[in-house]
């Protein structure tokens, strides 16, 4: 455990299936495992080059693409930390992130993000453009002071280290300005293993990534553990989720899972049952995390798509996932179990749990449940969301449930 870092797994991965593949956008391109890492590998030399350090702080803003993926991962392989953002936000929100992770430098599309780019002018920022022309290209990069060198000697002989900020989160701030989440090499490939454990993925397996890339969610249990693990991910066309090629590119290359927030959940069932696809592809189960899914939901989508959903427990201070309902091999599959009216059932991984508010060593998440005898772990609210009426706490999710298993 002491050398465990996510590059070395992902090399580890490429080593033992260099030729299967690692990394696709629909109809686009097709990458294996081994030309990953040489991508990769390739593009950390282009970034030491224009003088990224270890334990520099490098921002990326893009949709799901290749070029995000590979820039992710050149960044890390740097020693230097990466912090993903969301394309979406506005200059000043842009401006928050950049200073609050003291982002050394932004890469972008070749097409820019324009507020990103004006934040980043505004806090003399410098920026990059990263490009992928086709599978058989490098990446290039590009930027108001380029450099045409690269050194990938000086690439080889940097040694990642399990201690090294890999990764730089913040918070979704829901009851808070969002806090900056540091995330280690070890804290990443702790995480990633404990995924690829708990549903088994392995180099047969394939899913069609539908969440962003600047979350924790889509990033460690869909992209990174896939790789981890030789298995293939594939990237949408759009460079985001589309309803409308998401069960084609799930048969086109053979999906075996997908994890997803409920609301994707409830679009890929609505469109479903309103035109219901003429084949869908054999799953070995369905992931929902991130919030709170519906039962009704949770069993429609096993009605039908013929898969067990999972339902997962996670938190960005934790490197994503800590608890997850079992695989039904694994233990009793039971989507609900009825504990003060609505409550959530997962599996417990972490034992550090209570019975009054999740404690994880310092950490207090401010979640209410408690274990059951079979070690089941029940989520029945959070603390600051508790409705005080006449002395009696109600849980939203208490109401969430009864409104959603209404018929309309």
């Amino acid at each position: 455990m002491e050398n465990l870092t996510l590059i070395g797994l992902l090399r580890k991965a490429a080593t033992e299936f260099p030729n299967r593949r690692a990394l696709s956008v629909s109809g686009k391109v097709d990458l294996t495992h081994s030309k990953l890492q040489e991508l990769v590998d390739h593009a950390a030399s282009l970034l030491v080059a224009l003088g990224v350090k270890p334990g520099d702080v490098v921002a990326l803003t893009f949709p799901n693409t290749v070029e995000y993926v590979v820039m992710f991962l050149a960044v890390i392989r740097c020693r230097a930390t990466a912090a993903p953002l969301n394309s979406a936000y506005t200059t000043e929100e842009f401006e928050f992130y950049l200073s609050d992770s003291e982002s050394k430098l932004l890469i972008t599309p070749q097409e820019g993000i324009q507020t990103a780019k004006a934040a980043a002018s505004k806090l003399k920022i410098p920026q990059v453009t990263a490009t992928l022309p086709d599978s058989n290209s490098k990446i290039t990069l590009s930027s108001s002071s380029e450099s045409k060198s690269n050194d990938t000697d000086s690439v080889a002989q940097l040694t990642n280290n399990p201690s090294d900020v890999a990764l730089f989160l913040h918070t979704s701030g829901t009851t808070s300005r969002p806090k900056g989440v540091p995330l280690t090499q070890l804290n990443l490939a702790s995480s990633v293993l404990n995924i690829i454990s708990v549903y088994k993925l392995t180099e047969s397996d394939a899913t069609v990534l539908v969440l962003p890339l600047f979350h924790v969610h889509g990033l460690l249990a869909g992209l990174l553990s896939s790789l981890a693990a030789g298995a293939a991910v594939v990237l949408p066309a759009a460079g985001r989720f589309s309803a409308s090629t998401f069960w084609s590119d799930m048969l086109k290359y053979n999906a075996t899972w997908y994890t997803a927030v409920p609301t994707i959940h409830q679009i890929v069932l609505d469109r479903h049952l309103s035109k219901p696809e003429p084949v869908s592809p054999k799953l070995r189960f369905i992931r929902s995390c991130s919030a709170s899914l519906a039962p009704s939901i949770m069993s429609r989508l096993e009605e039908a798509f013929g898969a067990p959903v999972l339902e997962a427990y996670a938190m960005t201070e934790a490197s994503h996932l800590m608890c997850s309902n079992p695989l039904p091999e694994n233990g009793p599959h039971n989507p609900v179990r009825l504990v003060n009216r609505w409550a959530r059932k997962c599996y417990k991984n972490n034992p550090k749990a209570n019975d009054e508010a999740f404690k994880f060593g310092w950490f207090h998440t401010g979640d209410l449940g408690f274990l059951d005898s079979d070690g089941y772990l029940h989520l029945v609210g959070r603390i600051k969301e508790l409705i005080n009426r006449g002395g009696e706490k109600i849980s939203p999710i208490e109401v969430d449930a009864v409104l959603v298993s209404h018929p309309k």
